[in-house]
């Protein structure tokens, strides 16, 4: 039976309407539902922090510098005849190092000594002179003016015999400065100078110089602002001082390993330099393998002083806000969830040291961040109870500066 165009039309739209209504109805009872639907609050780790005596430190930058250094140079002048030393070693204090041609210093010297003999002979003529001509003028056997002449002779030649023994004193030392000799123990570097080169006294340039190495001071310079703040901080008592005795640091090198001794803080420069407005810090470290060189740069890392009431949050806990301010999630006593803005001065091990925003016994958000907003009611499960991957803190860790 044929049908016309407008009932063949008819048809089609009922069929298509009639599929429409199926495909609801069945998409109603078997569709999935969208996420959330139907579900309870998303689970959240959490941990609670507490407050607990933390030491603060501070990591500064600085470089090394030898315990004691030496310059080598000639106090007379003359040609190097040997150098007795090998260049890089270890050397003793009153080691002679070089060999500086003694002849004319000897020459010298013998001829300081024969003056003083003929000296010490004029003596003794005048004396027994003197001695003489003070009996006779008793008797009126001299005159007095050949006494006082006799007696002022004496005088003259013993000031001549001070004189003479003087000119061998220098002369001896001229000729003991022909050997150059280590003021220090140490390591010596290299020399500027070989065998055959004439040096001069008191010459600008070294010969060598020698440094002690063990133990090695490291310079640290801190800011005058900063050393201000640890100061007021002190005296507020925010901190307490970490005791009486001296302050060890701790070394990092600059491969950021951890140098094997610790060290103690000697003492404080008490001018601030104009040009950066730091203060400098020397710390004294035992270097017996001589791993530490002169000039190294290394960061020192101090405890200046203890916070009793500071709290630790795991690194995980805190983010950023679009303004750079520190912030952690935390679970009110509702189950809901409260942005926090907090105030953190360093890390220590696995956490972050906050001294502003927590309180103890607050719950911090560690695992599940991605979940939750501000406001959202949470379900949360206590860090490292059964079900849950997130470690608690670890308390007492290293600390290391922000």
């Amino acid at each position: 039976m044929h049908r016309n165009p407008s009932q063949r039309f008819n048809v089609l739209m009922t069929v298509v309407v009639g599929a429409f209504l199926v495909a609801a109805c069945s998409g109603g009872k078997s569709q999935p539902a969208g996420p959330g639907a139907g579900q309870g609050a998303p689970a959240v780790t959490v941990v609670s922090v507490r407050s607990e005596a933390v030491p603060m430190t501070s990591e500064l930058p600085g470089r090394t510098a030898p315990y004691l250094i030496a310059e080598l140079r000639p106090q007379v002048g003359g040609i190097v005849k040997q150098r007795l030393f090998t260049e890089g070693s270890e050397v003793k204090a009153g080691q002679v190092l070089y060999q500086i041609d003694p002849a004319t210093y000897q020459a010298a010297y013998d001829s300081a000594r024969a003056n003083l003999a003929r000296a010490d002979a004029n003596v003794q003529a005048a004396r027994l002179k003197a001695e003489r001509y003070a009996q006779l003028v008793g008797i009126e056997a001299v005159s007095k003016q050949a006494n006082d002449d006799a007696a002022a002779a004496l005088k003259q030649a013993q000031a001549e015999v001070a004189s003479a023994k003087a000119e061998v004193d220098r002369a001896k030392i001229d000729l003991d400065f022909t050997r150059v000799s280590s003021p220090i123990s140490g390591r010596i570097g290299r020399s500027s100078v070989t065998p055959g080169a004439l040096v001069t006294a008191n010459q600008a340039a070294a010969l060598a110089t020698v440094q002690k190495l063990d133990p090695i001071y490291v310079d640290v310079t801190q800011s005058s602002a900063e050393l201000l703040k640890l100061r007021r901080d002190l005296a507020d008592g925010r901190l307490k001082r970490a005791g009486s005795e001296a302050v060890p640091v701790s070394l990092v090198l600059e491969d950021g390993s951890l140098y094997g001794s610790e060290g103690k803080l000697e003492f404080s420069e008490i001018t601030v330099d104009q040009g950066t407005g730091s203060v400098t810090l020397r710390a004294v470290f035992p270097n017996p393998k001589g791993e530490l060189l002169p000039g190294m740069y290394v960061r020192a890392r101090l405890a200046q002083g203890v916070n009793s009431d500071a709290i630790l949050v795991p690194h995980a806990a805190l983010s950023r806000d679009a303004r750079g301010n520190a912030t952690v999630m935390v679970v009110d006593g509702e189950s809901k969830v409260e942005s926090r803005v907090v105030t953190t001065v360093q890390s220590q091990g696995d956490a972050w040291v906050v001294t502003h925003g927590l309180a103890a016994g607050e719950r911090v958000i560690v695992e599940g961040l991605q979940k939750v907003r501000p406001g959202a009611a949470v379900q949360a499960q206590e860090a490292g109870a059964a079900g849950s991957s997130a470690p608690a803190p670890v308390a007492g860790a290293p600390a290391a500066a922000k």
